[in-house]
This record gives structure tokens, sequence and C-alpha cells, in this order.
């Protein structure tokens, strides 16, 4: 597997799990991904606050999309909710994979050390680390990272993978339907389990 270049645009971007999930429910009843875009353009069905905005939804969400084969459309619509927002964790990593490595990285190996903690000092040894592997993350501000941070947290949180503490965060390792655990193994993704459920 050839690996993507890293990116700061998560600063700009959420984990849309609902706008994920109407995506979703869109394809499988039969439209096509330049449909749903027509669909959002004219009928803002995001509910975007501007039009610009529901173009940047729509390019993420699709984005993440297209991450995904298209047999887990319906394991998404018949599994709980819990299991739905591991998929969208799953895409929203296979998407960005400076976020991916981060959860692998940081919060995998902390799940298999028994360690329930998440802490601001985890980001930035994680970013320095990046920053002295790669030329292009070590031209990014101190603000991009802060804002990165607080992206990877909120998505983190709204996955169910840590709590809303303020400062020092909870990792709350989550409940691996089977179903979903074969359906990553079978399309080699069993990584992305491995990385929010802390096997080795």
């Amino acid at each position: 597997m050839d690996k993507k270049e890293y990116s700061a645009s998560a600063v700009k971007v959420s984990f849309w799990f609902q706008e994920f999930r109407k995506v979703i429910q869109l394809l499988a009843n039969g439209n096509s991904l330049d449909e749903i875009k027509a669909m959002n353009l004219n009928e803002n069905i995001f509910s975007a606050v501007t039009p610009q905005r529901a173009k940047q939804i729509f390019n993420v969400v699709a984005g993440r999309m297209a991450t995904l084969p298209s047999d887990i459309y319906n394991i998404f619509l018949t599994s709980d909710l819990a299991t739905q927002k591991l998929i969208a964790l799953i895409a929203a990593m296979a998407y960005d994979e400076l976020f991916f490595e981060f959860v692998y990285e940081v919060v995998r190996e902390k799940m298999f050390m028994g360690n329930d903690e998440l802490t601001d000092s985890d980001f930035r040894v994680f970013f320095k680390g990046k920053q002295e592997q790669d030329a292009k993350v070590a031209g990014w501000t101190d603000a991009t990272f802060e804002r990165l941070k607080r992206c990877y947290k909120k998505m983190l949180y709204e996955a169910g993978i840590i709590n809303k503490d303020v400062g020092i965060r909870k990792i709350i390792p989550p409940i691996v339907d089977p179903v979903l655990q074969t359906w990553a193994e079978s399309h080699k993704m069993s990584r992305y389990i491995k990385a929010f459920s802390g096997e080795k």
C-alpha cells in the first residue's frame, strides 16, 4: 500500500457523522456520488450555512466514502449507532493518513499498554516526531498543530473513543462488532480496527 501524503486539511473539517450517514443511505438507495453532489448544491441536503461549506462537506464525505468498498453500506445500515460511528471513523482515518497514524501510534499504543489517558503532551510528542520525519509537516505552524489537536480530539470524542473531559481525556476502548471485524479482514483494512481497539 502506497503511503499517502500528510495533510493539515483536518483543521477545516469535522467528523460529520450525520452527513456521512445520509450519503450512505443515498448511495444504498441507488444514487451516484454525482447525483448526491447535485442534490447537495440544489437542495442543501446537509443544511450547511453557506454553499461553500456545503461543497466542502460533500468533498470530504465523498472522499471518505471513496476509501470504503461498497459492501459496507448494508453493514452500516443494519448496525447499531456505535458501530456506525466506528465505520465513519475508519473512513476518516483511511482518508487522512496523519489522523490514522495518530490513532494507530498513540491511541492504540496506550490501549495496548493499559493506559487510558490521552494528554496534550501526547499530541506534542506525536507532532514533533512527524516534523522530524517529514519536511512538509516541519513547515507547519504551531497554530496549525493546535487546530489539528482540537480536530482530532473532537473526531475521537464523536466516534466514542475518548470522553469529553477538559485536559486529560479518558480513552474508551470500543466493542467491535464481529461482522465489522470480519469485513475489515476480508478487505485488508484490519489496521483501522487495530488503531481504535488497541490490538497489536
